[in-house]
């Protein structure tokens, strides 16, 4: 175990107290402590935390200072596992090996199924019971923090809320904490070169399972518009965006190697996307500035 240390300007280092007091009561001839020691140094210190850790849209180096650290000190580290993973990593568990490497040993995977678009359907809520039970036994197994990292933001369309609901109803004790992420469609405007607003406009997300007159009521109200959850009704969504004398444009696999961004006048008739896609419809800027 590594210990922060103080520096001083005559180039004296000394250890930090604050992390030296953990070691109070332990043998500090031993090289480094056992996990379970220090998990219950820690627990004592600071109680038992929960994580929601954003690790953003793709590319590892997307991801934020915090949720890096927040991984790196995490006892167990929960990633969903979907249908299009299979027995492989999925988008979330890639990001976190390529920016915490020493992570693998700590990560648990937790079975989601992508199959059910809408609704609280017995799979999907047998999801979150079996995330949370997941991090229920790594609390019992000695953890003091346990992070579920999550592709985006985990205030932004993610199971992490409902995961936490169940751990803090069977462990109120536990403490939850959510380290935000950048999102798609920041990842998509950044791409594209698309301000998602400027000035006094509007911004709304919509997820197409929604509906596609809630995408039309939105597209009324609010200047720039962005679509989540869209891309098997992609032919639907394009042709609405059409009537609605809307441009936009199209992202999938956004800060990947393989992205794709298209311009909704370049899309192919009838052409669909993968469930994760992005549309984001800003509005027709004339002038630099025009809408402060």
């Amino acid at each position: 175990m590594t210990v922060p240390t103080i520096p001083h300007d005559d180039g004296h280092v000394e250890p930090d107290a604050s992390v030296t007091t953990l070691r109070d009561g332990l043998d500090a001839s031993r090289p480094a402590l056992h996990f379970e020691n220090l998990s219950a140094a820690l627990r004592e210190r600071r109680g038992r935390r929960l994580i929601g850790v954003g690790v953003g849209p793709g590319d590892p180096e997307l991801i934020t200072v915090k949720a890096v650290r927040g991984l790196e000190g995490a006892d167990a580290i929960l990633v969903p596992a979907t249908e299009e993973s299979g027995d492989g990593p999925g988008r979330a568990e890639r990001i976190v090996q390529a920016a915490c490497p020493d992570a693998a040993t700590r990560i648990v995977r937790v079975p989601f199924s992508m199959a059910d678009k809408s609704g609280v359907s017995p799979r999907r809520k047998q999801a979150w019971l079996t995330s949370a039970q997941a991090a229920v036994d790594a609390f019992a197994d000695g953890a003091a923090t346990v992070a579920f990292a999550t592709v985006g933001d985990p205030s932004v369309y993610s199971t992490f809320s409902y995961l936490a609901a169940h751990v803090v109803e069977q462990l109120p004790d536990v403490e939850v904490e959510v380290i935000p992420g950048i999102t798609a469609m920041q990842a998509l405007a950044a791409a594209s070169r698309t301000p998602l607003v400027e000035g006094q406009e509007v911004l709304a997300l919509v997820p197409v399972t929604a509906g596609l007159d809630r995408l039309r009521e939105v597209l009324a109200v609010a200047d720039s518009t962005v679509a989540y959850k869209g891309g098997r009704r992609l032919p639907e969504v394009a042709e609405l965006l059409r009537g609605e004398d809307r441009d936009a444009v199209m992202g999938v696999d956004v800060s990947l190697p393989n992205q794709r961004l298209v311009r909704l006048s370049d899309l192919a008739d009838g052409e669909s996307a993968p469930y994760f896609s992005t549309v984001l419809a800003a509005p027709r800027r004339a002038t630099t500035g025009g809408r402060l």
